[in-house]
């Protein structure tokens, strides 16, 4: 195990304040100053920061927070805001699972796993992500498609969503449903923005298939051992399946049906025959 990575374990600090920690001269490994975060260290090593020996590693917590719009996903804001921490009060450290900007609302996993929070964000995961945004104006279907094919942007083309109308409201404008896989940031602002339907209000609606329904804003709990799975299979590699059924994909990350073992015909049986003498 890396250094950094067994002191972020020990619930001290993120793997990135480990790294400065170390880098700083802060940490002894079996008596000797280390200044390379990259040093592999055995589970049980004698591993001191500030002279102090490292506690054991806290427990495991996952949660799922309904964020607030109006509050940040960093643990200090210079500007004084609310910060999603402020909604947390336990005594584990728990870092945010990618990021939700301070004027959209929605599903948000906090976590002390800084291995599965890695594997959720890492682009190759493709984390499906579902958002409600209400937009000016209802799309078209031409306009849909477009969405669903991908936008370009100034930091290129989005990669293929599942994009539909769910609602129309009095006004001539829309709430539109959208699930995207990249984690970009402002992605969903933007792609509404570069097809003139910017978005007046966002909600995230779920986080790898893991939903707010039937939760309050601001209102925080445990994920289930079940979801717990799921983000584990998402972390592994598995495809992401929703509670009790499959979970439909399109455009190059769809879960593959097996098809049936149909007979040979006379012809091609003959043919495969020949071709094992």
């Amino acid at each position: 195990m890396r250094l950094a990575r067994a002191i972020a374990r020990a619930g001290l600090a993120s793997r990135r304040e480990a790294e400065r920690w170390i880098v700083d001269g802060r940490v002894e490994v079996e008596g000797e100053i280390v200044r390379h975060p990259g040093t592999v260290v055995e589970p049980d090593a004698d591993i001191r920061v500030d002279g102090k020996p490292l506690p054991p590693p806290p427990r495991r917590v996952i949660l799922l927070l309904y964020k607030p719009k109006g509050t940040i996903t960093t643990r200090d804001d210079p500007q004084g805001r609310k910060t999603v921490f402020d909604l947390v009060d336990i005594p584990e450290r728990v870092e945010p699972v990618g990021r939700l900007d301070y004027n959209t609302e929605g599903a948000l996993l906090l976590t002390n796993d800084g291995d599965l929070a890695h594997a959720l964000t890492h682009p190759s995961a493709k984390v499906p992500k579902r958002y409600l945004a209400k937009v000016w104006r209802t799309p078209d279907e031409r306009t849909l498609e477009r969405l669903r094919r991908g936008v370009k942007l100034e930091d290129g083309r989005t990669a293929p969503a599942r994009v539909r109308v769910v609602q129309q409201t009095d006004n001539g404008n829309a709430w539109v449903e959208l699930t995207v896989t990249e984690g970009r940031n402002l992605l969903i602002r933007r792609m509404m923005q570069a097809v003139n339907h910017p978005v007046s209000k966002l909600r995230r609606e779920s986080f790898a298939t893991i939903s707010i329904r039937g939760m309050e804003r601001g209102e925080i709990r445990e994920l289930t051992a079940e979801e717990v799975a799921r983000l584990e299979d998402i972390a592994n590699g598995v495809p992401p399946r929703k509670a009790g059924h499959e979970f439909r994909y399109k455009k190059g990350y769809a879960r593959p049906k097996p098809r049936p073992n149909k007979p040979l015909s006379r012809k091609k049986a003959a043919s495969r025959k020949r071709n094992r003498k």
